[in-house]
């Protein structure tokens, strides 16, 4: 059984090294090896222009910068939907306690009150709001029957955002939520 054992591990070894796709690195010390020796990561799919020069930092919009902040992000999205999400902000911005913080998180704007509340993102075709919790949108799948949902996902045209009253009672019950949650 040891001479098995020993023999498996060898074979297991010459084939990893024998692997086509390791051969074409450059040099032996790039084959999958990350900062300090450790392998990288797998990098998430990004867009044709971001593949290049996709970063690990997950703040990073791929062009080799890092957001900083909520407005930084706004800057960068085109009209209409920089309008559309401006408005969602403000909506948010008047439901939330003041305690609550604008954050950048998943590479998204965002709001943190007792922990994660909720993200919101323009993409080319839709704006998204991310509620942080697939049961609210269960809760409101009546009121949202217009829009496009998934488990954790609003989609809502860049022209034109949410109902100011829904994503008031959406933010209202996400604070609750925290609230429960979290509590201080």
């Amino acid at each position: 059984m040891p001479v098995f054992g020993y023999l498996s591990s060898v074979v297991r070894r010459d084939a990893v090294r024998r692997l086509p796709c390791l051969s074409l690195m450059a040099s032996r010390s790039q084959r999958g090896r990350g900062r300090g020796g450790l392998p990288e990561a797998p990098t998430r799919l990004l867009s044709k222009d971001m593949k290049k020069q996709a970063s690990s930092d997950p703040r990073s919009t791929g062009k080799g910068s890092v957001l900083q902040s909520v407005d930084e992000y706004l800057a960068g999205v085109p009209e209409p939907g920089r309008s559309t999400l401006n408005q969602v902000r403000a909506t948010i911005r008047s439901v939330v306690p003041a305690e609550a913080t604008e954050v950048i998180s998943y590479g998204m704007p965002g709001f943190r009150y007792k922990g994660p509340l909720m993200w919101y993102a323009a993409f080319s075709k839709h704006c998204s709001l991310f509620p942080g919790n697939a049961s609210l949108v269960e809760t409101f799948k009546d009121e949202l029957k217009d829009y496009q949902t998934a488990k954790g996902t609003i989609r809502f045209p860049v022209d034109k955002p949410l109902p100011t009253a829904l994503l008031k009672k959406l933010v209202k019950a996400r604070v609750k939520e925290n609230e429960r949650k979290y509590k201080s």
